[in-house]
Parts: structure tokens; C-alpha cells; sequence
């Protein structure tokens, strides 16, 4: 199964290499939606420091987003998912595979983000464990959830428009417990950061079990 999952993440991976799309257009979109805030709020420095955690996870929703609307796209309009049904690679490889790949692409564009962040709205980060394993586990729960997501809006006509609807109800409490988490690494609220990094964890591995089991069903009917 891992070796499968691998071979379907260097797929992706090396797909998205050749088209530039994270970097040339997911990037750029995701750094302006941190700008616009940016000048947005410029007047109240205070709640711009306040707010960054879940500024920056605003940004990474809208631009992982877009990448697990590219992962799909890709899929759909080639045929591709009909190769895998007669090929050898099993659901519970497909759906691993296709979320190590979104994850590392998210990882990048976080990457970019992270230092937009930092020079854009003045934060400083107190507890750089916490900031890592909260960006980690809020990651690997996008990347599953997104996944799941994905190959449920994958056979539609109207996928461009449902994805958002699927997973941003889905998201909400990882967005919540990132912003919480950052929050907290950059010194801004007094919580227990852990407990919301704590949480990112266990709903990507909720989400990635139930990913295993499900998605060839889900895969089918689309």
C-alpha cells in the first residue's frame, strides 16, 4: 500500500512541477489575500497582531483550495480515475497518495506564507514547537479532509463551486484550532495551545481512517 500511495504522490507532484501552478498562480493569490488584509486593517496594528493566526489560515483554505481543485481537475478531465479502477492500485492507495501530494503542496505555499505573515502583520513567535506541530497537524487534516472532499465534488459539473461548500463546513474546526494554536505560539493569547494542535491530530487521523474505508465507495459514485 505505501509503495502505491508513494508512486500516486509523485504523480501529482511531478505534474504540478511541470505546470508551475503552485508556484505561479496558488502562491501569488494566497500572499494577496494576506495583503488585502494587511492594508484592511493597517489602521489597528493591535488587531492585526491579534488576528494573523487565523489570517494566515485563511489563506492557506483559500489556496489549498485551489490546489485540491487542480488535484481533481487533473484526474477528471483526462479519464484518469477510470485507469485506476482497472489498474492494480487500491482505493485505500489512491486516497494516501493523493493526500501526501496535496500535503506537500500545501506545506510549500505555507512555506511562503509563513514569512508574509511575519513581515506583514509584525508577530513574533514565542513558542516555535508549538507553531510547528500546530502547522503539521492543522496541514495533515486539510490535506485528508480536502481529499475526501475532493473526490466527493469530482464527478460534478458544478465541482468548482461545490469543493467550497464541502469543505469549508468540514474545515471549521481545524481553521479554529489553528488559529488558536497560532495564536497562542505567537504570544497573543493566554491558552492551551497543545490541546488545539492536540486536536488537529486527531481529526486528521478521524478523517484519514475514514478516507481508507470510504473512498473507493466514494470514488464509485462519483
Amino acid at each position: 500500500m505505501l509503495r502505491e500511495a508513494l508512486l500516486v504522490a509523485r504523480k501529482d507532484l511531478r505534474v504540478e512541477w511541470r505546470s508551475k501552478v503552485t508556484i505561479g498562480h496558488v502562491a501569488p493569490l494566497a500572499l494577496l489575500v494576506l495583503v488585502v488584509f494587511a492594508f484592511a486593517f493597517d489602521a489597528n496594528a493591535g488587531l492585526l497582531e491579534f488576528g494573523a493566526g487565523g489570517l494566515y489560515w485563511v489563506a492557506v483554505l483559500f489556496g489549498g483550495t485551489l490546489l485540491i481543485q487542480r488535484a481533481f481537475d487533473v484526474e477528471t478531465e483526462d479519464g484518469n480515475f477510470d485507469a485506476f479502477r482497472m489498474s492494480a492500485i487500491g482505493a485505500p492507495s489512491l486516497f494516501l497518495g493523493k493526500s501526501l501530494g496535496v500535503f506537500i503542496q500545501v506545506v510549500f505555499l505555507e512555506l511562503i506564507l509563513g514569512p508574509g505573515v511575519v513581515l506583514l502583520y509584525n508577530v513574533r513567535i514565542d513558542d516555535w514547537v508549538l507553531l510547528l506541530a500546530s502547522a503539521l497537524g492543522g496541514t495533515l487534516a486539510f490535506s485528508v479532509c480536502g481529499v475526501l472532499c475532493g473526490v466527493m465534488a469530482a464527478g460534478l459539473r458544478v465541482r468548482a463551486t461545490l469543493l467550497p461548500l464541502l469543505l469549508v463546513p468540514v474545515l471549521a474546526p481545524v481553521l479554529l484550532a489553528g488559529s488558536r494554536a497560532f495564536e497562542t505560539a505567537f504570544g497573543v493569547r493566554a491558552e492551551a495551545g497543545w490541546t488545539w494542535a492536540s486536536l488537529m491530530f486527531v481529526i486528521a487521523a478521524v478523517h484519514t481512517a475514514v478516507g481508507v474505508r470510504a473512498f473507493g465507495f466514494l470514488l464509485e459514485e462519483g
